[in-house]
């Protein structure tokens, strides 16, 4: 018998064997059936505690670490924008981390995969230009709105059958693009906290070579300690309390679904799910959009009257939880994906406190704690977008665009290195048909 209750003979009921390999050489074992669900009854659902790992545990906390660092000074600068009061704005911050968590941890658990859920940081973006302009419950009926309308689009499995149709050398390079702007930022900080960053670094490096599993999480703690000896961090002051959820009535309006509802389901679907479905794959998972994209939107829909404006799958994220660092065997990284739902969830609940615990740390060391703990998917998936020659230049495309962070319409890079990379794969994938030989084609 091996780690996953089946022996080396034992097939799933797809026909594979329990240790096939995935697209990326991963075993597929617990995943079983297509769209990850995993085989078996009850009794493995309780091997949690046998799965759990330091690196997987800590794999999570620098997810929510890296959210509630950068993209909550969005969500806060767009409840300034809406002019919210400290009720409605912490209620807000409540929606989106209890949202986040539960479906990190339930569809993590659920699907045995590492599935990482977020709040829309494109879709606050756009309510910091937009929510001034409508009244608080009209924005609560857009988020409704919303909601459903992800849940529709992820339940009819349109999207999903669209984004397995992508080139892996596309989907390789846009989540190396993805990436490039945090592997840089390691070195970019180098001015503002060398200390940090060196001893993040050589402490990962050095760590790698004996126990990768525990790679990330010492050079975490390097750089932290490192930071805090500099007086890099200063914690805020205040009890831990809990937050309250305001529930707030809907207020449908044709403005507000046109000026928030359409560009925010536009925004979390091109440039949140599409690369969070996109990372999943390239680590060798098989995610079943409809039920990961119909969760999430149900989600939105819930909590939208206590101010969720979007939950969905997350990207840079979720390449923090998708490799290797978080565990060597791919079976077990699904528990980085509860973990990082469990502190989710204490950020929601513990409320604004905890909040400022994460925002205190300076963002160049976040950037570097984010940037070190993505150096190997960065890697692996820059390498995976180049190992295709025929496909190299759609990949390259891909890539230079995502990485360039344009923003056109609305919409993000990463949505734009998809187009163009697929563009470029079309022409080329073209171009080389129209110029077979003649005697190469087949005779009617």
């Amino acid at each position: 018998m091996d780690a996953t209750g089946a022996g080396p003979d034992s097939r799933t009921n797809d026909g594979s064997r329990a240790g096939d390999c995935g697209p990326s050489g991963e075993s597929r074992g617990r995943r079983g059936r297509p769209g990850g669900r995993p085989d078996g009854d009850g009794a493995e659902r309780r091997r949690v505690g046998r799965d759990a790992s330091v690196s997987a545990v800590v794999a999570g906390l620098v997810a929510v670490v890296v959210s509630c660092s950068g993209p909550l000074v969005i969500v806060l600068a767009a409840a300034e924008a809406g002019r919210l009061s400290g009720e409605q704005t912490a209620s807000w911050v409540w929606a989106a981390c209890v949202g986040s968590g539960v479906t990190c941890a339930a569809l993590s658990w659920w699907t045995r995969m590492p599935v990482i859920t977020a709040f829309s940081t494109p879709g606050a973006a756009v309510l910091v230009g937009s929510l001034g302009q409508y009244s608080y419950p009209e924005a609560i009926g857009a988020f409704l709105v919303t909601g459903l309308a992800m849940a529709l689009i992820g339940v009819t499995g349109v999207f999903g059958w669209v984004m397995r149709r992508v080139p892996p050398g596309v989907v390789a390079g846009m989540l190396a693009g993805v990436l490039f702007s945090f592997g840089a930022g390691v070195f970019s900080a180098l001015d503002s906290i060398p200390v940090p960053v060196l001893a993040s670094l050589v402490t990962y490096f050095v760590v790698k070579r004996r126990s990768p599993r525990y790679a990330v999480a010492l050079a975490l703690l390097a750089a932290v300690v490192a930071a805090a000896a500099g007086a890099g961090i200063q914690a805020p002051a205040g009890d831990i309390a809990p937050a309250v959820p305001v529930f707030t009535s809907p207020d449908f309006s044709l403005q507000a679904m046109v000026g928030i509802a359409v560009p925010l389901t536009v925004v979390t679907m091109a440039s949140q799910n599409a690369p969070g479905l996109a990372v999943l794959t390239a680590s060798g998972y098989r995610p079943d959009d409809r039920v990961l994209i119909g969760v999430t939107g149900l989600t939105t829909t819930a909590l939208a009257p206590f101010g969720g404006h979007g939950i969905n799958l997350a990207a840079i994220t979720a390449a923090i939880c998708t490799g290797e660092e978080a565990h060597p065997d791919s079976r077990r990284r699904y528990v980085a994906g509860m973990a990082c739902g469990f502190f989710y969830l204490l950020t929601g609940i513990c409320g604004a406190t905890l909040v400022g615990l994460f925002t205190a740390l300076p963002a160049d060391l976040v950037a570097v704690i984010a940037g070190v703990a993505l150096l190997g998917t960065f890697s692996t998936s820059l390498a995976q977008a180049v190992a295709d020659e025929p496909g190299r230049d759609a990949a390259v495309v891909t890539f230079l665009t995502t990485a360039s962070g344009v923003t056109l319409g609305g919409i993000g890079s990463s949505c734009w290195g998809l187009v163009l990379g697929l563009a470029t794969h079309a022409t080329l994938t073209l171009r080389r048909r129209s110029r077979r030989p003649d005697h190469d084609r087949v005779s009617p």
